[in-house]
């Protein structure tokens, strides 16, 4: 396969708009924010760009706040579900559904779409299940972290470096209790793609 043009949308760490450049591919990163890494980035509403190029590759990470199983309980009034679902946060997990399947649906041929594993009222309106569920471990990361992986035109990504815990063991990330150490507050920090799942994206779905 050729030079690709590929968009990475809803990427601020250029991390894997880097990693297929360094493929030979003519790649593209799109966030509402200026790129952690210097490179070539459309600054604003990836909207603007994804329906008037001719991209031969779709890798989207569209935002989870609203999606994700961990923040389902935001969607209620309050934590008990006492008073029920909340309107607003309803129509905002709605808006991000939608937001979601615009990837999903779009005509080009290959597309790649990331998110965590998602609550019921998400999956719904999407309406498919994801293709595939891959773990940083997977990728020679000593971390856990659930990623789901929607496909279209593209071969399950690969394992390249599994890494197992020995008894009693936890990974990097995990409190005690089994939690990510980072938390809610730092959701930049955890929405950043783990080198080695980069890297893998770009040698088997670039090459």
């Amino acid at each position: 396969m050729g030079a690709m043009r590929v968009l990475v949308a809803c990427e601020k760490s250029g991390i894997i708009r880097q990693a297929f450049e360094k493929h030979g591919h003519d790649a593209w990163s799109c966030d509402l924010q200026n790129s952690d890494i210097l490179g070539k980035h459309y600054k604003g509403d990836v909207r603007d760009i994804l329906y008037c190029n001719s991209w031969d590759l779709i890798i989207a990470h569209p935002v989870c706040t609203r999606l994700c199983n961990s923040s389902v309980l935001r969607l209620y009034h309050n934590s008990k579900k006492e008073f029920g679902l909340n309107p607003d946060k309803i129509l905002e997990m709605i808006e991000a559904a939608n937001f979601f399947k615009l990837f999903l649906n779009h005509h080009c041929e290959r597309i790649a779409i990331e998110n965590p594993i998602m609550h019921c009222y998400a999956k719904r309106i999407i309406g498919v299940e994801q293709t595939q569920i891959i773990q940083p471990f997977q990728f020679g990361h000593p971390e856990s972290k659930a990623t789901c992986l929607w496909l279209k035109g593209l071969p399950l990504l690969r394992h390249t470096e599994v890494l197992r815990l020995k008894p009693g063991e936890r990974w990097q990330n995990q409190s005690p209790s089994g939690n990510n150490k980072l938390g809610g507050k730092a959701a930049e920090l955890r929405a950043k793609t783990y080198q080695g799942i980069a890297n893998a994206m770009a040698e088997q779905w670039g090459n």
